[in-house]
């Protein structure tokens, strides 16, 4: 039995472990033609956008929700009560391009975290099979079996946060040299201008699809899916560390 202190210990490294792929998940860079779609990418010709590139065939309008990023679709529509993706409210398109980066990535850590859940404690054969339980403390009992392995993620999570630094914001010097003249410019964490937000250039598939449309419709259903991700992870999380159980046994015990 996993005892409740190894538990509290790993729950939140475990989904630091989680995203080590989650952050690798992008799409490869490709040009797309000017393609209006219902899928709110912009239709502004990019004369009207002065000082906004055309990315993936998206170009940002402030006039439009999120910018004229994708992502909205019924029933709940252009949803966001708060105003927090506004730019009614101020809110500038670097901001905006910023929120749906962390959306995207932590969709994207949250669908393989879900995965994780229900796999990894179901199927372990790994490190002779003697890591198990609670996907909440797996990391915690690798750290005591395979101390090399679990050095050598460390390294591979900061590599994969450099190169996803290095692709899509802009360098420190470059940055703070805009802080005095743009007010609205994010310290530290202002996007490129020609980088789409989550599109870190990984396809070895080639699934990312060729016209504006078409990323478009991909794009939402990777948001969708990624929005319903975040709730079930950090259902699991929680209910593992309420009762210290895995899943499928919390569900048997509901049936």
């Amino acid at each position: 039995t996993i005892s409740k202190k190894n538990t509290m210990k790993i729950s939140a490294t475990t989904l630091t472990f989680m995203s080590v792929v989650g952050l690798t998940a992008g799409f490869s860079p490709n040009a797309a033609t000017k393609t209006a779609t219902y899928l709110r990418l912009s239709d502004i010709p990019m004369e009207t956008n002065a000082g906004y590139p055309e990315v993936n065939g998206w170009t940002a309008d402030p006039s439009k929700f999120c910018a004229g990023l994708p992502g909205s679709v019924a029933p709940l529509g252009e949803f966001d009560p708060l105003g927090l993706v506004s730019t009614k409210y101020g809110l500038s398109v670097d901001e905006i391009k910023r929120y749906r980066e962390s959306e995207v990535t932590h969709g994207r850590v949250a669908m393989l975290a879900s995965l994780g859940y229900l796999v990894g404690e179901s199927f372990h054969p790994f490190f002779g099979g003697v890591v198990s339980g609670p996907a909440n403390s797996h990391l915690a009992q690798v750290q005591d079996v395979a101390l090399g392995f679990f050095i050598a993620l460390t390294v591979a999570i900061g590599a994969s946060e450099l190169y996803r630094a290095k692709t899509g914001w802009n360098a420190p010097p470059k940055e703070l040299s805009k802080i005095v003249d743009d007010p609205n410019s994010a310290f530290g964490a202002r996007l490129n201008d020609d980088y789409y937000p989550g599109d870190i250039g990984f396809d070895p598939f080639g699934l990312k699809p060729k016209t504006a449309s078409g990323f478009a419709e991909m794009q939402t259903k990777e948001l969708n899916n990624g929005r319903l991700a975040m709730i079930g992870a950090i259902g699991m999380l929680i209910q593992e560390l309420v009762n210290e159980q895995t899943i499928m046994d919390t569900l048997k015990t509901m049936m």
